[in-house]
């Protein structure tokens, strides 16, 4: 079996609160642009902050125009030797909900478009794909699923993926982060030492890696690390021990000298839990080089499933533009020895560290960067 194909990004795109697609999402990233909406109508007797996508189509409609826009781009011209893998935490919560709030009842509720596999099986109603696999780890989704394509794709057994990262808004979703109390009534701000909280939010990003570049703004995924710390069902490991070795194992997979990561594309969901430890993760891991830091969720919100995936997006393009995309104005931050930026930075990005952390310490860090392949 052959075991040194390279895996490459050679084209995606994205749609969020931020934008309906990757280069309007990048572009409200680095004119800081208030994407987040304050809604009373999820959590009751309470508003809160969340990233609602401004479409005049439904979610489904998005997703399938947003797959076929990647699709058609590409050098495919049929999709029967393509893997599709899907990255969600919630699958066809949002459908489930509509039928059950519209009936009061379970009874009119189409099983096939409930469970995770219900990306799928709505995409395969149009496009002739190979065969699907679906991921479901909470927040790393999508990003166990970049990781997955990277893999069946350096051992040979797939020329091309596509990878979809998704999440809609549904109510059990938003309701549960508020039980958790982790939700902000306003726009987040993570890293920030009196942050409120966490942002919910929607998104769709699809990505398509192959084992051949395209042209010279291809991006290859370098390394995929992880770890699964097991420390607590929902609470990350306070000191970052598992979030550090996921960091290090990517770093490691991909054989480069950590001196060479120019941004990290944080986790950085806002809660006081995720922040602390996901910087000490930071910390550890880079005790010598200092590359930037910022997290995007402040202009995208929580993506949940889909985060892994838009982040990998937002990477792509950071490597492609040479800016490194900032966090939205932190006034004070919680760390002085953590290189952040409030300004998007237009220099040299050689590498770029994308992380993705979860419930029940599970862990996912994509390592990508530019090729020098000729």
């Amino acid at each position: 079996m052959i075991t040194n194909k390279k895996a490459y990004i050679n084209s995606f795109e994205a749609v969020s609160c931020a934008g309906l697609d990757s280069q309007q999402l990048f572009a409200s990233i680095c004119e800081k642009k208030d994407c987040i909406s304050i809604d009373d109508s999820y959590v009751q007797d309470r508003s809160v902050a969340i990233g609602k996508i401004d479409s005049n189509l439904s979610f489904n409609d998005l997703l399938t125009k947003t797959v076929n826009k990647v699709l058609t781009n590409s050098n495919l011209e049929n999709y029967d030797n393509t893997l599709l893998i899907i990255g969600s935490s919630v699958g066809g919560m949002n459908e489930t909900e509509k039928v059950f709030f519209k009936d009061s009842s379970y009874e009119n509720i189409d099983y096939k478009k409930h469970p995770i596999d219900a990306i799928a099986y709505h995409l395969k109603q149009d496009f002739n794909f190979y065969d699907d696999i679906s991921f479901s780890t909470a927040c790393t989704s999508s990003a166990n699923a970049l990781g997955y394509a990277k893999e069946v794709i350096n051992k040979g057994i797939y020329k091309n993926v596509l990878v979809v990262g998704v999440d809609a808004l549904s109510y059990t979703t938003v309701c549960g982060f508020s039980a958790l109390s982790v939700l902000s009534s306003n726009p987040c701000t993570p890293f920030e030492k009196n942050r409120e909280g966490m942002n919910v939010a929607e998104a769709i990003a699809v990505l398509l890696i192959q084992d051949e570049k395209e042209d010279s703004t291809s991006v290859e995924i370098c390394g995929a690390g992880y770890s699964s710390d097991g420390h607590h069902m929902t609470q990350p490991h306070p000191e970052g021990l598992g979030a550090a070795k996921a960091m290090q194992n990517a770093i490691d997979d991909a054989k480069i000298n950590k001196e060479k990561i120019s941004y990290i594309n944080a986790h950085g969901t806002g809660t006081m839990a995720n922040d602390s430890s996901e910087l000490n993760a930071i910390s550890l891991v880079f005790d010598t080089s200092k590359p930037y830091v910022s997290s995007t969720k402040s202009f995208t919100g929580h993506t949940l499933g889909a985060a892994g995936a838009i982040e990998a997006v937002i990477a792509c393009m950071s490597l492609q533009k040479q800016i490194i995309p900032p966090s939205k104005d932190i006034k004070d931050v919680e760390r002085e020895d953590i290189s952040f930026t409030n300004e998007p930075l237009k220099q040299e990005v050689s590498y770029v560290l994308s992380n993705s952390f979860a419930f029940g310490g599970n862990n996912t860090s994509i390592l990508l960067g530019l090729s020098n392949d000729n």
